[in-house]
């Protein structure tokens, strides 16, 4: 007798003690935060500048074209008051009972964090970190909000300050990405959500799972569905937080 997909998932997670999430922008929808290539998503909305987001996200136009860059970024990009939603608290509350080892995301909006989880990979970084690019003082994301200029200088030496995130023209840190790498390898079951896997190098590391539980929790196809023991399309709110504290409980 089959069982459905939903059951599956929960049976392999009770089954496992070395899972890891690896997750995109498509988790944080659901705390009303967009995406980017979806129908809905940044790249697809129009914007009153007159460079595409791919461009005014790199790093060649945040150094040409600082004002243009912030007036973006800080109406774009910026969303302090979103709150981790039942797919965050989920990951969380596995990895409290022990079985969830890491959270790889290629988010940068801290919600894991907030939601509880402690071991956190940021392959793009975080809003919540910032330095200046002249003298590498520190500041947080209050900071960045609270300027009166709208490009933020240092209190320190007058330079720049800089979003800690990987903009375009930017490699991941080598040491995050070597880390995610290893999480991968050695985990039992990966789940992977909200992210079309087409970004690389992000989306190659799926490639380094040796295991038989890969899940792919992601509302369009991707290019590892074949790949993966189960695929479900569907809210990944519903579908983590139904696994793991049950059906129809809001956690």
């Amino acid at each position: 007798m089959s069982i459905s997909p939903a059951e599956q998932l929960k049976r392999w997670i009770e089954d496992s003690r070395r899972i890891v999430f690896f997750g995109g922008a498509g988790i944080s929808t659901e705390s009303r935060i967009p995406d980017f290539r979806s129908e809905t998503g940044l790249y697809q909305t129009k914007n009153q500048g007159a460079h595409p987001p791919e461009v005014m996200l790199s790093r060649s136009f945040f150094y040409a074209h600082p004002e243009e860059f912030y007036a973006f970024y800080k109406t774009k990009m910026l969303y302090p008051d979103a709150r981790p939603n039942r797919a965050h608290r989920a990951l969380a509350e596995l990895e409290k009972r022990g079985r969830l080892t890491s959270v790889i995301t290629q988010n940068i909006d801290g919600l894991h964090q907030m939601a509880g989880s402690e071991h956190v990979l940021e392959l793009h970084g975080s809003v919540y970190r910032n330095s200046c690019v002249s003298c590498g003082a520190k500041y947080v994301l209050s900071d960045i909000l609270d300027s009166v200029a709208i490009v933020p200088v240092c209190t320190v030496c007058g330079g720049i300050i800089k979003p800690e995130v990987v903009l375009y023209e930017e490699n991941l840190d080598s040491d995050v990405l070597s880390e995610a790498m290893e999480e991968i390898q050695s985990s039992d079951m990966l789940i992977v959500g909200g992210t079309s896997l087409t970004v690389n190098p992000a989306a190659g590391l799926v490639r380094y799972y040796r295991g038989e539980k890969l899940v792919l929790l992601n509302k369009t196809e991707t290019p590892y569905d074949r790949y993966a023991g189960l695929v479900i399309r569907d809210s990944i709110g519903l579908v983590l937080g139904d696994a793991v504290f049950g059906a129809g409980v809001d956690r």
